[in-house]
Formats: structure tokens, sequence, C-alpha cells
């Protein structure tokens, strides 16, 4: 199906709750606080609370949030916001991708040769940062890309939830579009729509409003996708090379908030889904540290007669500072200074066990274990402690690699393909296998000693120790390696023609 060719509302409709809640993640994700208050309707200041507090609905449940809450008039308000949510989202891609994945071909030499080198630690860190976007939005899109202005290869791009529109069956994606808006100004919006289906990609440049995507134009009519026009048809398609979908969907977790509607169920579930009322909790409890510490300073409350005249119409100051003051007229006493100082106690201990208590509270409820966020001591842990002290984080992540690993073999299947097409590579497009590795290892020494004992009870082969010992090698190292270590320890005599020939 090409691209609308009528004036339609855009986003679609059926979109528009999810696009809502993830709009509310990414506040929470970017941790701007202007942007924040703003979502939650708490930027205006007055004497009591607006009115929309006391109201149903979505406005008043935001309102009555704190940080919906606006400031009373003349209150100095220190609004704090603890980036909590971003460092959730990016432990997430740190578990799933701090050690790059390996992907295996079958069968093919020159393919896995050729897949080796398009799977650089560029794509590695694009992955690190899909990872990352996706637990904060609840899912990621991963296409495969080329200019060949730009590279002599094809590379990886991810497209984050909220730009795209996909549509499933059978709980697979069978069809997605992605758009982005090229210029806004004086209402008018450019936006270009981009949409797979197996076998083509479709094109269109849009002039709408922020709400209608408008009457198509030229894809000449902007820079963004003049070089688009020639490779495109008629009805704006351009033949991929690939018979099915170019487009692999990875989601963050299975959906809870949209089980109900089944236009949205598909979609994935945030990190942060659930947790936003404890983040704003924890805003609130940090900013009440604040004013504590703003309320402590030290203030001097001294008469009128000790203020020292500006004029008429220029108030009056004091000098803490001033060593002798002569002829003050006011009434003394012998037991009471005529200047009282006032001072509030900083509730330190009780402000931090809240904080604490929050802080492991949304790290748990998130699917995590404290201790991923270094919360319980630097203390030296064997790779058995480690495991048994973040095991929800551990299997957190396990879950995640479920829908991570058919996800990335997906994409680098018509990334292989495309890279045929265009750059004219040797290759045999194929499903690669996916295999992440092993965020936590033991020690050196604790290897060595596992792997000694598994010798001396003839439990194991040279070349499956070199391989436990070396998990990101390939068969091939492996087996050279191992070939050595027999060699070597004359367990393996070396070949005789070899010996000859070097003699």
């Amino acid at each position: 199906m090409p691209l609308p060719d009528r004036n339609i509302d855009w986003p679609p409709p059926r979109m528009r709750p999810a696009l809502k809640a993830m709009n509310t993640w990414d506040a929470w994700y970017g941790g701007d606080p202007d942007r924040l208050s703003a979502l939650y309707g708490g930027g205006a200041a007055g004497p009591d609370p607006k009115p929309v507090q006391y109201t149903d609905g979505w406005a008043g449940r935001f309102s009555r949030w704190w940080w919906g809450t606006p400031p009373a008039a003349g209150e100095q308000r220190t609004k704090i916001h603890v980036p909590l949510a971003g460092d959730l989202c990016a432990a997430s891609a740190d578990l799933l991708f701090s050690e790059p994945p390996m992907f295996h071909t079958e069968g093919d030499e020159a393919t896995q040769k050729r897949l080796n080198e398009l799977a650089d630690d560029g794509m590695h860190a694009g992955f690190q940062t899909a990872a990352e976007v996706a637990a904060a939005l609840g899912s990621v899109y991963l296409r495969p890309v080329y200019d060949t202005t730009l590279r002599d290869r094809p590379w990886v791009d991810a497209v984050h939830a909220d730009r795209a529109v996909p549509e499933f069956k059978w709980g697979v994606l069978a069809a997605v579009t992605f758009w982005r808006t090229l210029a806004e100004d004086n209402g008018i919006v450019l936006r270009h729509l981009e949409r797979h289906e197996p076998g083509i990609t479709y094109h269109g440049l849009y002039q709408g409003t922020p709400t209608k995507l408008g009457l198509a134009i030229p894809l000449e009519d902007h820079p963004a996708t003049e070089a688009l026009a020639p490779r495109v048809d008629d009805m704006g398609g351009a033949v991929t090379g690939f018979d099915r979908l170019d487009v692999a969907y990875v989601p963050n977790a299975s959906s809870r908030k949209w089980r109900g509607i089944p236009s949205l169920a598909d979609l994935g579930r945030s990190d942060l889904e659930g947790v936003e009322p404890l983040l704003d909790t924890l805003d609130e409890v940090y900013a009440s540290w604040m004013r504590d510490v703003r309320l402590a300073k030290g203030r001097l409350i001294v008469p009128n007669s000790m203020l020292q005249s500006g004029g008429p119409g220029r108030g009056a100051t004091y000098n803490p500072d001033r060593e002798v003051y002569s002829g003050l007229e006011m009434l003394s006493s012998a037991d009471r200074s005529p200047m009282t100082i006032v001072q509030f106690a900083i509730r330190v201990r009780e402000h931090e066990d809240t904080v604490n208590h929050w802080i492991d509270t949304i790290i748990r409820s998130a699917g995590y274990s404290p201790q991923t966020f270094g919360r319980g001591g630097d203390v030296a842990m064997t790779a058995t402690e480690v495991v048994a002290k973040e095991r929800r984080s551990l299997t957190t992540s396990d879950k995640k690699e479920l829908r991570w690993r058919p996800g990335l073999a997906d994409v680098l299947e018509p990334l292989l393909a495309l890279d045929r097409e265009v750059f004219g590579s040797n290759v045999t497009p194929q499903r690669p296998v996916v295999e992440f590795g092993d965020g936590v290892r033991d020690d050196p020494l604790t290897i060595a000693n596992t792997l000694e004992t598994l010798a001396r009870a003839q439990a194991m082969s040279t070349e499956t120790m070199v391989a436990a010992l070396h998990p990101e090698w390939e068969d091939a190292r492996v087996k050279v390696e191992a070939d050595k270590i027999l060699t070597e320890t004359g367990r393996r005599l070396p070949d005789p023609m070899q010996v000859g020939a070097l003699a």
C-alpha cells in the first residue's frame, strides 16, 4: 500500500495514546526540569493551586504531582531533578552491550568475513545507543541504510519509537511508516514519510500543519529529500533488493499498558512505565532537602534603629561587618542582645534515609538490582557473588536478549543484501546466528584454577579450554592456539613433512 494521497490527521489517531506516553517517558529520560514543569503544568505561579488540580482526568492528575504544583506567590522553590530515569535506561544498554555481540554465518567464509567488516565498533556503539532509547520509549526500529558520499559500506540506523507508525500481523511487524519533520514555519510543517513494505520502500514529502499531514509535494522541493527523487518510481517506491521487510522491530519488554488496545498491543514497554510517580516523589524529597539547606542559612534580625538609612525613598541597610556603632537610640538590656540570630537545622539523616528508600524502590520496580548502580559498597567480589547480588538485573537483561537476538539477525540479513545490491560485494545474504557476550566474568586466576581442575580430571579438551578462556575468538583462531599448546607441551608431535620442509 503506497503512502497517503489525501490530507489526514498526523500522527494517526490510533497512535496518540502511545505517543503521549512516550512523550512522558522521554521527558523523564531527558531530565530537563523546564520540560517536566511544562509537561505536568507546574510552571505558573499563583497564590493558590490551579483550578485544574481539582478536576478529574489526566490534566487534574498531572497537576497534582509535585512537578505539576505551581509555587506560591513570592516563594523561592528549588526545583531539582534527579536523573535516575536516564541512569536506568543507560544501565539497560550497558548490561546488553557491554561487550560486542558475535555474528556467525554458515558455510560461506566470504560472507562471514564481510559481516565481520561491517560489524565494526560503530555498529556496536549504534546498538548500545538504540538499546538505551528502547529502554526509555519501549521499543526501537533498526533499518539498513547507505550513502555513497559518506561511506563505502552500508550500516544499521536506529529509528526511535516516537517517529514510527507500525503495522503488525500475528505479533510480527508487517509494515512500518517512519516520519521526520524537515521544517516548521508559521504553522506550515514539511514532513518526510518513509514507508517500508516487503521488497519496497516508499518516500513522500508532505506540506501540512502541526496536526494535518497535508498534500504530497515533489521530493525535489527540499534538500533533505531531493536525492531520493531519481531512485523512486511514479508512486514514490524504490525496490530494496530484499524480498522481505528490511526493518527489524525490537521491543524492550512485553506490553502491559497496551494489552487491551488491539492496535497498540504489540508495542513494547518502557523501563520507566509505572515508576513515574516514584520519580516525582524522589524529586520532591530532594527539593525538600535543598529547602532545608536554604532555610538553614544564618540570618540576623536587628531593630530598625540599627539599619543605616540610604536617604528618602532609598530604604535602609545593615552592614554586618561594621565593628562600632555610635549614637544608637534604643532600649538596652543587660541579659538580651539587640540582635537575634535565626538558624534552622538541616534534617540530613531523615532526608538521606528517605532518598535512599525511594531510589532503591525505583530501581527494583524497574527490574534491576541496587548493586548494579553501585549501591551496597565497593567491596571486591567474585563473579559468583556478583551474579548473586545482581540476579534481578541479569535476569532482566537476559529477557531483553531474547528480543534483541532475533532483532539483530533480522536487520543484518537485509544489510548484507543491501551491501551486495549497492556495493557489489561477493556475499550470500543470510540470517546470522547472534551471540551475546557474558557481562560478568571471573578474574583470570579463578578461570585458570577452574580450567586446571577440569584438565586434571580429563573432562575438557585443550581446544574447549582455549574457547572458554577466549569466548570472543573465532573457531579457526581457537584451533590454531590449541594446536600450539599441544605442540609446545609435547602432547602433539610436529608434522614430519613440515619439519623436513623447514630443514
